[in-house]
């Protein structure tokens, strides 16, 4: 059985993590899984949004310590993905985290990693590193910060300390917590949502907005010029109006 699986829903990609005997946590094939299910998703022009999500009741411990120890631990980083296959990946297309339950360490830096989180109401979320004399190496100590604020960011940073679901809901981290049972459905709604508005502008909007928090407005409004010009010369640009006009739903092309 692998030990990342993917499934094709119309235009979203699942990719669920099958570890739940070692709390989902990452080896190398764990790593090299997640890089080519994200390959899947970018390569393929009818694949628009991405899930990840866990089987189990953990959605990631991080990494794993038994191949770290045993002299495997650059094999949980790949040269495009960095940790875990992901979270130095360059992405065009929106990524949701299905967190069903604790998502620490690295399992933290994978939700944070991610454009956008449904949790589980069972779903805790921390960067326990430093009680172990290390600190969070795959993106968490700036992404966390810029997700929960500074000054909650530097508490979580240096005491170590997990917070509920609903907490992290409060702080922005998380979108929307459920009951257990309706993850999936959720997080699949999210999706829709998603999938339900023109392909190529979804990917041009998440590519600015994730740049909001470090770039100048004079890079940004340069970059919005730049983007609403090319997604001019597209036919989904044409198909909005005239769908519009003509009082139908849109067909999407990506193209």
């Amino acid at each position: 059985m692998a030990v990342v699986e993917t499934e094709r829903r119309e235009h979203i990609l699942i990719i669920t993590l099958n570890r739940p005997e070692a709390r989902n946590a990452v080896n190398g094939e764990v790593a090299r899984g997640i890089e080519a299910a994200i390959d899947e998703l970018e390569n393929d022009r009818e694949l628009w949004v991405g899930i990840i999500a866990s089987s189990g009741k953990v959605f990631s411990a991080g990494a794993d310590l038994k191949a770290v120890s045993a002299g495997k631990g650059n094999e949980l980083w790949t040269d495009r993905g960095g940790f875990a296959g992901l979270v130095k990946r360059d992405r065009t297309k929106p990524l949701i985290a299905a967190a069903n339950g604790a998502a620490l360490a690295g399992g933290c830096e994978i939700v944070l990693a991610c454009d956008m989180c449904v949790a589980a109401e069972e779903a805790v979320f921390g960067v326990p590193e430093v009680k172990r004399s290390l600190i969070p190496g795959a993106g968490g100590l700036f992404r966390l910060p810029r997700a929960v604020g500074p000054a909650v960011g530097m508490e979580l940073m240096l005491t170590g300390d997990p917070i509920p679901a609903a907490r992290a809901y409060e702080l922005g981290l998380v979108n929307k917590v459920v009951p257990q049972a309706k993850l999936m459905d959720e997080a699949l709604a999210l999706a829709g949502r998603i999938t339900a508005n023109a392909p190529l502008a979804v990917q041009a909007a998440k590519k600015i907005t994730e740049r909001a928090l470090t770039d100048t407005d004079d890079q940004l409004w340069a970059a919005s010029a730049a983007s609403m010009k090319e997604l001019s010369k597209t036919e989904d640009y044409k198909e909005g109006p005239r769908a519009f006009i003509e009082k139908r739903e849109p067909v999407w092309q990506a193209k």
